[in-house]
């Protein structure tokens, strides 16, 4: 799980960061498949980019630190709302692969997020 875990947390820092510091009209020039970002205002897209930061830092660092390992769940269980989103946005906009893409992502966190909580928590 700790792996798991691990790259959806580089994958979500990666992305977020992207959303924050990239402006949008050049985000969806460089990949055809980020074009959905042009139906978003720039502030919103830095607010997804934020959550997707924040989630990413959750899935690791409460557990790593030892401080508050009961916020993984929380934060998995997040990014997975985020991934629904994206997951209904791609099937709107028609764009199958990328919606394929976004669902594995979804089960991964929900796997992270049920695994952390139920299956494998850190508390006893």
């Amino acid at each position: 799980m700790w792996i798991v875990a691990g790259l959806l947390a580089a994958v979500f820092l990666f992305s977020g960061l992207g959303k924050l510091f990239v402006p949008r009209e050049r985000m969806a020039a460089m990949a055809g498949a980020a074009r959905w970002v042009l139906d978003f205002e720039p502030g919103t897209l830095k607010a997804i980019g934020a959550l997707e930061i924040l989630g990413a830092a959750g899935l690791i660092l409460p557990a790593l630190l030892g401080t508050a390992p009961f916020l993984v769940p929380p934060a998995a269980g997040g990014l997975a709302v985020i991934m629904t989103g994206a997951v209904i946005l791609r099937v709107r906009r028609r764009e199958t692969t990328a919606a394929l893409l976004d669902g594995g992502y979804l089960a991964l966190t929900a796997f992270v997020a049920v695994g952390r909580w139920a299956l494998e928590p850190f508390t006893g």
